[in-house]
């Protein structure tokens, strides 16, 4: 039975532009997970470590430089073998990277990664709304670090007007067409766009596989301040079995604005009949299969989340990809999943 996977996050965005305050809200409101942050200072002085420290529950600081200057992968193996380790109980790990990083390469090195108590959780890029123009007139790599990311936070809104923010946000869209991008003041996000909180009864206990009402609910003061304004969630149900290659149709072309996909599909396909678990951010998709639960109801419980989406479209493509005459025997049957088992980890 494949084990879940920890997330690692990149959360990246030039000098200055809140990637720290952003990471400290996160841990604050982290709802009972585990959070280990992996934080890449430029400089001697670790000033970020400083102020995350005390807040996170395992940390790693790499100090002088710059993570993505290493030659290959083995010290950040290192970083996510100390933190992914079964004793460390951590549910999402954060890599905070300095910001003078390049995170194409960061990212590199996560996907490279062979450490399989891992999986790429996206990459967050962090914006400083009233700084950027003159920024990017001055490093204009920048706009290739918006145009990966898997999602944009438009941080320190306070500091401009509606008619600015209103630019900015024509202009990132630009650059990075389709990807979410979140307003923040001060940091100020809500967890659930990057990882799944423990429910209340969880919290300080033994961790256990998230359940569907896990993945859908969080606490009512989680919500204080809406901070989830800004996005929306897509809850999808179906006792029929979904039809592989129509859903990798959909997948393969989720639309603009669709953050994450998180949950289990049933395909009821002979030879397949496993839960699939499916953990989908930005354009990084992946499967993971084990077997059902002796009383656990074969059904297909999906969660999308995003920003500017459709979301009764999302449900009634969702709806098509139903199939209540699947091929359950043959060749056929093999070959409808053939699109799904190349994204499956074993």
């Amino acid at each position: 039975m494949a084990k879940r996977q920890i997330p690692v996050i990149v959360l990246a965005g030039f000098l200055g532009s809140g990637k720290t305050t952003l990471l400290n809200h996160l841990l604050g409101r982290s709802g009972g997970s585990r959070i280990g942050a992996i934080v890449n200072d430029f400089g001697s002085i670790e000033i970020d470590a400083m102020n995350v420290a005390g807040q996170v529950d395992s940390m790693v600081s790499l100090g002088n430089g710059c993570l993505c200057c290493a030659v290959d992968t083995s010290e950040l193996d290192g970083f996510l073998d100390r933190l992914a380790r079964p004793a460390a109980r951590i549910d999402v790990i954060v890599v905070e990277a300095s910001g003078l990083a390049e995170p194409q390469e960061i990212i590199r090195m996560i996907l490279a990664s062979e450490n399989k108590a891992i999986v790429y959780g996206g990459l967050v890029e962090v914006i400083d709304a009233a700084e950027f123009s003159g920024t990017r007139e001055r490093h204009p790599e920048l706009d290739r670090h918006v145009g990966i990311a898997d999602l944009v936070v438009l941080n320190k809104t306070d500091r401009i007007g509606d008619e600015a923010r209103e630019s900015l946000t024509a202009t990132l869209a630009e650059l990075a067409p389709g990807t979410p991008v979140v307003t923040a003041s001060y940091g100020r996000i809500d967890p659930d766009l990057l990882f799944d909180r423990k429910p209340k009864e969880e919290r300080n206990e033994a961790i256990r596989q998230l359940s569907f009402e896990d993945l859908c609910t969080g606490d009512e003061d989680d919500h204080h301040g809406h901070l989830h304004a800004a996005y929306e969630s897509v809850e999808f149900i179906s006792d029929d079995p979904m039809h592989p290659r129509r859903l990798m149709e959909f997948l393969d072309s989720r639309p603009e604005g669709l953050y994450r996909i998180k949950g289990f599909v049933h395909f009821g396909v002979a030879g397949h009949r496993n839960k699939y678990a499916v953990h989908a951010v930005g354009d990084f998709l992946r499967f993971y299969p084990s077997a059902w639960a002796r009383s656990e109801k074969r059904a297909t419980q999906l969660v999308m989340i995003g920003s500017g989406i459709d979301a009764r479209a999302l449900w009634d493509r969702l709806d098509a990809c139903r199939d209540t005459a699947l091929p359950t025997e043959g060749e056929d049957a093999g070959h409808s999943m053939w699109g799904v088992l190349r994204y499956a980890q074993s």
